[in-house]
């Protein structure tokens, strides 16, 4: 793994609102910056910390695409989430200072490393930063909740469909195609994530591709019908 410390400047960076709150004024930017001093970079493959690890930053995702995952008592890989620009990984460091997962890049990436104990102190001082910090937290929370609403009560198609939704959603809000998106994880990632088996998960693209809801080439998707989508996970109420 390549560690630059090289100047990373926030208030420049085109990814601020994505990953830092908006509204510091000039000063509180300069004191930001220099708590935001280095960048790492992972290489595909590699990890950014493993379960165990001692918590020391948080790590806004510059470039690139993670996958956190746990191993179970059995000794299988669970995905636990998939991080990409814009995102914060490492809150789950933070209630017993271990982290308590892997977290591994999917492709090259390059993130931006927040000292969790200055953001703590620049926090303390500037009300919106911790405002912004909380939410951030609010929304791990949030996305939990979503997952165990996938895996407890949707079938095989209502958790793919929800996964493709929200995934396309996000990359929107950083710029990119609202129908169209790379899979930077396998199928088998998905199934873990999903609580699907990967037979499970290929057949069920399948069966969008048939019905003209998805278009698949390999790790190519394009969303011909997010209609269809949406009334898989929301279907309409009998009358």
């Amino acid at each position: 793994m390549d560690i630059q410390s090289i100047k990373v400047a926030c208030s420049s960076c085109n990814l601020r609102e994505l990953c830092l709150p908006m509204g510091l004024n000039a000063d509180e930017i300069d004191k930001l910056d220099s708590v935001i001093s280095t960048r790492r970079r992972i290489k595909r493959g590699t990890s950014l910390f493993n379960t165990g690890d001692k918590f020391t930053s948080l790590y806004a995702v510059r470039s690139g695409f993670f996958k956190t995952c746990i191993t179970t008592a059995d000794g299988r890989d669970q995905v636990t989430g998939f991080q990409m620009t814009g995102e914060i990984i490492g809150l789950d460091g933070i209630v017993n200072d271990r982290h308590s997962c892997d977290a591994i890049a999917l492709e090259d990436a390059e993130v931006c490393v927040m000292p969790f104990d200055q953001v703590e102190e620049l926090s303390r001082e500037f009300t919106t930063l911790q405002h912004h910090v909380h939410k951030i937290m609010s929304r791990e929370i949030v996305r939990d909740h979503s997952v165990m609403l996938l895996l407890g009560s949707m079938r095989a198609e209502e958790r793919l469909a929800a996964f493709l939704l929200n995934l396309v959603q996000r990359l929107h809000a950083r710029g990119f195609s609202q129908s169209e998106l790379i899979l930077r994880m396998t199928r088998e990632e998905i199934g873990s994530y999903l609580g699907m088996k990967l037979e499970t998960v290929s057949r069920t693209f399948s069966k969008f591709v048939e019905e003209g809801i998805i278009e698949v080439k390999q790790r190519y998707v394009h969303i011909k019908d997010t209609d269809a989508l949406r009334k898989i996970v929301n279907p309409q109420p009998c009358r």
